[in-house]
């Protein structure tokens, strides 16, 4: 089922996090015509300087709970979309307590559905590769939108969960939805706790970068601003009901990202510390995203790596007031964990 739409006026969940601020400025550098609302809990990794430099005019910021159901009623009448990335997305976080990511990224989806069904409001649901399980390293397969489900942690299987509803409350009510699974972000504004930052703010603050495992874990990396112009050619022109995979072909292991992080920051190859593994470690991910390139015309612009790496480098050096509060937290709670 088809259903191209312009929409006017969106509310964006999560839009003070990483991947949903970045999103929050895509629309409005691009959409002039569209109004953003940013319904955002502001735990930990939601951050009010992530949407400094929006114009007041373009943007209204709701603090609230997305399981908060009188909210939504006050919220959701009168918007045309709502693009949802509010998560408990930290893997680490999701092994040492789970019951945040079941509240959150199950109840609260459930939530949101059932306000979109309520008011008639069309739903995109922001999901992960993660839900897909891992691969092997030595396998050539990849993700695609018919890949089974075979979640690992906790966060995952609880993203898991919420596609299913959503996929439910498409077919049982007529939601208008759309999933789309992501391989992992990279970009500036992304919480410390993440690998690629995590990496980056050691060495800047002179402490040695930590990695799991053996290293050679891998992850599809693609940059959020890809991301986010793909989220809304799914919005825009995506079939009612259907999943796309959003990928950029960045297969890249850990230790090999690690190492351009060293290079790029003057540092040796071997200035890093070996950490256990995390429980339950997955493999390898890698995205097929054929479908929403060929359906819907998208392709990334930030294809070289190296170069959006670098970009990010510079951020978190230029932007040291935005991180620095955190990372003595986050150091901490890793150093607890051995890791």
């Amino acid at each position: 089922m088809s259903e191209t739409s312009e929409p006017k006026r969106i509310v964006v969940t999560g839009g003070a996090g990483f991947i949903g601020s970045n999103f929050v400025h895509w629309v409005v550098d691009n959409r002039p015509e569209v109004h953003v609302v940013v319904l955002d809990k502001l735990t930990y990794a939601g951050n009010l300087e992530n949407l400094a430099g929006i114009p007041e005019d373009r943007m209204t910021f709701i603090h609230g709970d997305i399981c908060d159901e009188g909210l939504l009623d006050e919220v959701v009448p009168g918007v045309d979309a709502i693009v949802h990335f509010a998560a408990e997305s930290h893997n680490d976080n999701s092994i040492a307590d789970p019951e945040p990511f079941v509240r959150t990224n199950v109840h609260g989806t459930f939530r949101l559905l059932e306000a979109c069904r309520r008011h008639g409001v069309r739903f995109h649901h922001v999901s992960t590769d993660e839900v897909y399980g891992d691969l092997a390293l030595d396998d050539p397969a990849r993700f695609t939108e018919e890949t089974p489900y075979c979640p690992s942690s906790p966060y995952s299987s609880t993203k898991a969960a919420s596609d299913m509803l959503v996929r439910a409350w498409f077919r049982t009510y007529g939601v208008k939805a759309t999933i789309s699974n992501c391989s992992n972000n990279y970009g500036p504004r992304q919480h410390v706790e993440k690998f690629i930052p995590r990496q980056i703010t050691n060495v800047l603050i002179g402490s040695r970068p930590k990695l799991y495992g053996d290293g050679l874990n891998v992850r599809d990396w693609i940059h959020t601003e890809d991301h986010s112009s793909a989220v809304w050619a799914i919005l825009t022109k995506g079939r009612l009901g259907e999943t796309y995979l959003i990928g950029a072909d960045g297969e890249k292991n850990n230790i090999d990202v690690l190492h351009a992080i060293l290079e790029s920051m003057d540092k040796g190859a071997d200035d890093f510390d070996w950490v256990r593994d995390r429980p339950g470690h997955d493999r390898r991910y890698a995205i097929d995203s054929s479908k929403l390139r060929s359906e819907l015309g998208w392709s990334p612009k930030h294809t070289d790596f190296a170069e959006g790496l670098k970009a990010t480098i510079d951020w978190y050096r230029d932007n040291p007031q935005w991180w620095q509060g955190a990372k003595e937290a986050v150091e901490a709670k890793y150093a607890k964990q051995g890791q």
